[in-house]
């Protein structure tokens, strides 16, 4: 039989764990992934605010779901294994008033029911001694959850990748892709690249490798900046852990919160805004090709006439740091607008239905010779493991 030769597309963090994965799984193979930075994991890898999710959020019995809670003992145990900053540190989700606690009630069951363990619902007196700052009337009490320095596991992942005896080839965009009778050719910036197979796991350009691969692009990429502030050095003893608010469904994002940083720090945020660039992250930048792609797109108007009231106050919050304060005030009452620096920024590769709706769930779109990741946002970065065996449990059956 002559020997498959794999073109994964993206070398952020599901792209190189799924070049892992499909290794181990299949080592006879050839694996290239092909990325068009000058680096692994430039964009949603280490853009993000470094946190191990374990689930407690997702649908149950959604892919989501169950990859992160698989995901997230995966990317630990990943961790110890290779020495990589991490803290199992715990988080709490908090009930600012008694008109939250029922939904948290329903957030303690959805938990349970995706198999996270040692829940624990908090009263008051207990939620602060764990976050003495906290506000609040009752908190729920995540302690799987964690921090972690996702740019070392794309290092670490690279170097994995490197000794299996495959590579990966940076500066290497895919502006074409022509399918054979037997394989495919992928021309990039690089060169040309011949495969049997190819993984779409570009992230925030999904949508647009899928077409080239011959896909309709029925769903797409909408990118959504959030945008963080740091507490000052002195204020950071604020916040012990992870502070979180519970969801509200009524909205698609989740809100702001509090994450302490592996390497020192604590981000507030973020928010949720129509990025001009697929990359951007400033207010600043601005790619027209991006912007006419997404203002084009009848799913985005038709998500902004769902979510008028909510947009609006994004926005508003985008420009104001009194707003923004006040919505971190309502987890913790404590902070003040001089407490709060200019922090880092990330685009979330979020796909969108043409009537609005975001897709919530991982989407894995399989085809004969192809697998697309059409959308894989948070908690992406920790389910990578999970994803990438997912990925090359599903390729392995094609082949």
């Amino acid at each position: 039989m002559a020997q498959k030769h794999f073109l994964i597309i993206g070398g952020g963090i599901v792209g190189m764990a799924t070049a892992i994965k499909l290794a181990r799984r299949l080592p006879d193979a050839r694996i290239t992934v092909l990325e068009k930075e000058a680096g692994v994991g430039r964009h949603q890898s280490t853009h993000n605010s470094g946190v191990l999710h374990c689930g407690l959020y997702y649908k149950p019995g959604s892919l989501k779901a169950r990859l992160a809670v698989s995901g997230v003992a995966e990317m630990t145990q990943f961790c110890r294994e290779h020495s990589i900053p991490h803290d199992v540190c715990g988080k709490l989700v908090v009930a600012v008033d008694d008109t939250e606690v029922a939904r948290m009630k329903d957030l303690h069951a959805r938990g349970t029911q995706n198999g996270l363990a040692g829940l624990r619902w908090l009263n008051r007196e207990q939620m602060r001694e764990i976050e003495p700052h906290v506000g609040g009337v009752a908190a729920l009490h995540v302690p799987q959850e964690g921090i972690v320095d996702y740019a070392r596991v794309c290092a670490t992942m690279l170097d994995l990748i490197t000794k299996a005896g495959n590579r990966v080839v940076t500066s290497a965009r895919v502006t074409a892709l022509r399918e054979t009778a037997s394989s495919w050719v992928a021309e990039t910036t690089a060169g040309t690249f011949e495969g049997t197979f190819i993984v779409n796991c570009a992230g925030l350009h999904s949508d647009r490798v899928s077409e080239l691969a011959g896909e309709r692009r029925d769903v797409r990429i909408v990118p959504f900046r959030g945008e963080y502030y740091q507490l000052r050095k002195e204020r950071e003893s604020l916040v012990r852990h992870l502070i979180y608010p519970v969801p509200d469904p009524q909205f698609p994002f989740l809100g702001v919160h509090y994450t302490r940083m592996i390497h020192g720090g604590v981000e507030a945020g973020p928010n949720a805004v129509l990025a001009f660039s697929r990359e951007g992250y400033t207010k600043t930048d601005i790619r027209v090709a991006d912007l006419w792609d997404a203002v084009t797109f009848s799913g985005l108007w038709n998500f902004l006439g769902k979510h008028k009231r909510m947009s609006w106050e994004e926005i508003k919050r985008s420009f104001s740091k009194r707003l923004f304060c006040e919505s971190l005030q309502r987890l913790v009452p404590e902070i003040r607008e001089n407490d709060l620096e200019p922090g880092g920024a990330g685009v979330r590769a979020q796909a969108m239905s043409p009537d609005g709706t975001l897709v919530q769930d991982f989407c894995l779109v399989a085809r004969p010779k192809a697998l697309h990741v059409l959308n894989a946002p948070s908690p992406a970065a920790t389910a990578s493991l999970a994803i990438g065996e997912e990925i090359a449990l599903q390729v392995a059956k094609a082949v």
